[in-house]
């Protein structure tokens, strides 16, 4: 075993210093997991596992493959390269498991988090195939909040909790709990999310509207356009003939565990083959951000009941709307403070990569009971299915057991328009071809430039065909012990990533001093 690669995934461990020189901290696992690790940094497949590993970027949970490809020629037919998974260090495949969430695989996310971060990034400056003019056309970054279902626990700035009696309800509830907390909470307080008054706290409504937050967005979407072609005095048809309407969106949960969506909303000219287009004169942020605002206060859904007796509920979002015209050189939260593109797309592709409880604790008792009504309403759905002789798929909750563990959200927590920006996959095929050069350069032994790589992103038609036969052989690595491992490695490139990018901003910042 290399003493490089060993030291290398010694001091990844998330405990204890690093170095050879320093004992090897486990006190952070249980007894089985410690021996697991230990087996392994000692065992003589060491080497194998590290270089699997690698190769999948320390992914938590990897997905193991079995069988050959071969690569040819698409012209000729010459056969350029074999594979067999026999080859391989592990005698399997391994490849990324791809989940974006970063309480699954840090790796993963991590790489996730990145390609949102250019699709957003370059829908407000340009760049990755748009023009750098959208960064001159409107932009507005909107977030829509979920309703009330009860009152929680807040920070409200700074300041106390809940410091009045709401108006027209009195200092107690029906179940004789306090409406009003007086209590200051700071960041990580458990309370926070929490109801005042579980009894009181409209569960089934969460749950509803949670499960049609999707639609609610859609129908907001189509509405935006509406709005924006009365305010313009045109016909909802003839509005692509002045002006359309680009977005980016992520979604994140709240802490009590309801979903509210971030987005940029940009306002582009008429519809062009690239869709690209100048905003016309007149159009501006501000006017934007009042469409906006009126889009989403005439967005309705009557969702149906969840089962017999349940009523019809007219969903819409809540009345906490933010809307703020933006310029990419004006901070989100101080307008007065310098933005740079890059603080946007990063503030949106973080939440892209959390879950329901990387906000809400699973010691949260809202978060338990709010699993448990969710358990219980699929039970009564399935079983008033079965009863009533109805097909369960025919149902419009069919599908509610299958996103408990995201408490019943279903959407996609990054979305875009189609002409808003670069797609995930031209990134993610970008990615396979930087790889595919980085591999031939290291192999014929010369330096690849990375300075000249804008065709990366060019929509050519592959040159090579793979053909190959692949069996399903697992998931995940072969104990808990070697998944933390991983999991420390991803950890610790994050920190030297970050690290990198610390030092390279102090030495820009440094530079712009001397050049003043």
């Amino acid at each position: 075993m290399s003493k490089g690669t060993r030291d290398h995934v010694w001091g990844a461990l998330p405990v204890g210093p690093a170095g050879a020189e320093h004992p090897l901290d486990l006190s952070g696992f249980d007894p089985s997991v410690r021996e697991q690790i230990t087996s392994r940094l000692v065992s003589p497949g060491f080497d194998a596992w590290s270089q699997t590993a690698a190769q999948v970027g320390y992914c938590a949970r990897p997905i193991r493959l079995r069988g050959y490809s071969t690569t040819v020629d698409a012209q000729t037919g010459e056969v350029l390269s074999t594979f067999a998974t026999v080859d391989e260090p592990l005698g399997v495949l391994h490849v990324r498991g791809g989940n974006r969430r970063a309480a699954e695989c840090p790796s993963c996310s991590r790489v996730y988090a990145a390609d949102t971060f250019h699709l957003i990034r370059s829908g407000v400056t340009g760049g990755k195939g748009v023009p750098e003019h959208v960064s001159d056309n409107p932009l507005v970054f909107a977030t829509l909040t979920a309703p009330s279902f009860g009152l929680v626990h807040g920070t409200r700035n700074g300041r106390k909790c809940r410091p009045f009696t709401p108006k027209g309800q009195p200092g107690a509830c029906e179940h004789g709990r306090p409406t009003v907390c007086h209590a200051t909470h700071g960041e990580g307080d458990e309370l926070l999310g929490q109801p005042l008054c579980g009894d009181c706290y409209d569960y089934l409504g969460h749950i509803v509207w949670q499960w049609w937050a999707p639609e609610l967005w859609r129908r907001f979407t189509i509405d935006l356009r509406r709005a924006l072609a009365r305010t313009l005095g045109v016909s909802e048809s003839r509005l692509k003939d002045r002006a359309t309407v680009q977005y980016a969106k992520v979604a994140e949960y709240q802490q009590r565990g309801l979903i509210h969506f971030h987005a940029l909303i940009r306002l582009d000219g008429p519809k062009t083959h690239d869709g690209f287009a100048p905003a016309p004169d007149g159009l501006t942020a501000a006017l934007l951000a009042r469409v906006v605002e009126q889009a989403v206060a005439g967005v309705s859904f009557d969702a149906p009941p969840l089962y017999d007796e349940d009523p019809v509920r007219r969903l819409r979002f809540g009345a906490q709307v933010d809307t703020k015209p933006i310029q990419t050189r004006s901070r989100v939260d101080d307008p007065n403070r310098e933005l740079a593109p890059e603080q946007v797309a990063g503030y949106l592709a973080k939440y892209a990569t959390k879950s329901a409880t990387d906000s809400v604790s699973e010691g949260n008792s809202h978060l338990r009971r709010l699993r448990a009504v969710l358990a219980e309403t699929v039970d009564r759905i399935h079983a008033e299915a079965r009863a009533d002789g109805i097909p369960l798929r025919e149902h419009p909750y069919a599908l509610l057991g299958k996103w408990r563990h995201m408490l019943g959200f279903r959407g996609h927590f990054s979305s875009k328009s189609r002409r808003y920006s670069v797609t995930l996959g031209r990134l993610r095929r970008a990615r396979v071809r930087f790889q595919r050069r980085l591999t031939e350069a290291n192999r014929q032994g010369t330096t690849l430039d990375v300075r000249d790589l804008d065709d990366l992103l060019a929509d050519d038609k592959e040159t090579t065909l793979v053909i190959g036969q692949w069996t399903y052989a697992g998931s995940g690595w072969e104990t808990e012990g070697d998944a933390e491992l991983a999991k420390a490695a991803a950890a610790r490139a994050r920190e030297y990533a970050q690290e990198r990018a610390a030092r390279r901003h102090e030495s820009d910042r440094q530079a712009r001093g001397l050049e003043r």
